[in-house]
């Protein structure tokens, strides 16, 4: 009943605003549904992984923003904190924007998040790993703090939009040909360049050799050292008349 709200609601944003959210499932079969401008506010403690889940349609891009109040007292360390987004096959969606895993430091009393996704795709190759409609899960975890600080209680504040993107994004039109326009007819104002007349290879010219450097002569005498080695190891090799 609570998927099929936040559909409607997404769906129908004139439908007067939605009920605050105050849960957080603990895995994707628990996950809490949300719609586009629901407000959420959860109490947990570090250490927990809190899930929701909110449909999105093509044209939609979906942006997240979370506020986490920490405790000002009973800290001994910093938190690494994240936010991370997934598909209905349970596939990561890559964050365009926003701050994703920050870091809040001892003396911190909040950390701030934020994941926009590219915007939700009408279709896409099998093999392509690009948004498409459908529901997709969140999840807010703090990844590395001290041992001893876990258990300690917070407050989340999340927010979802999901403005609308490039509608023709799909299809589109370029704004300018890829090729330089050449403007066929107009008359040229500088003088093209004289062709270059192809070259016979028949006939032998000195002018093709290429220029005199120490290459030369180290060839050369790499050629003379060659024959010479040759003839002493002939003349040390052949059979002698007796």
């Amino acid at each position: 009943m609570q998927l099929v709200l936040a559909a409607l609601l997404l769906a129908d944003p004139s439908a007067g605003p939605a009920p605050l959210v105050s849960t957080a499932g603990t895995s994707y079969l628990t996950a809490v549904p949300i719609a586009a401008e629901q407000p959420v506010k959860v109490s947990a403690v570090t250490g927990d992984h809190l899930y929701w889940q909110f449909p999105a349609t093509a044209g939609r891009r979906p942006e997240l923003a979370i506020d986490v109040k920490l405790p000002a007292e009973g800290r001994t360390g910093d938190q690494a904190w994240t936010v991370e987004v997934f598909d209905g096959l349970r596939r990561r969606q890559a964050c365009v924007g926003g701050e994703q895993s920050p870091v809040a430091e001892t003396s911190a009393t909040s950390v701030t998040l934020g994941c926009r996704l590219r915007q939700v795709r009408s279709w896409a190759e099998p093999w392509d790993g690009d948004p498409l409609p459908g529901t997709y899960y969140v999840r807010l975890s703090s990844t590395e703090l001290p041992e001893r600080d876990l258990g300690l209680p917070v407050e989340v504040s999340l927010k979802l939009t999901a403005p609308t993107g490039d509608t023709g994004a799909d299809q589109g039109s370029l704004a300018a040909p890829l090729v330089p326009d050449n403007r066929p007819g107009e008359v040229l104002t500088t003088r093209p360049p004289a062709p270059v007349e192809a070259e016979d290879d028949s006939t032998f010219s000195f002018d093709r050799l290429p220029d005199f450097s120490s290459r030369w002569v180290w060839t050369a005498s790499g050629g003379v050292l060659a024959a010479l080695a040759g003839l002493v190891g002939f003349s040390w090799t052949r059979r002698r008349r007796v």
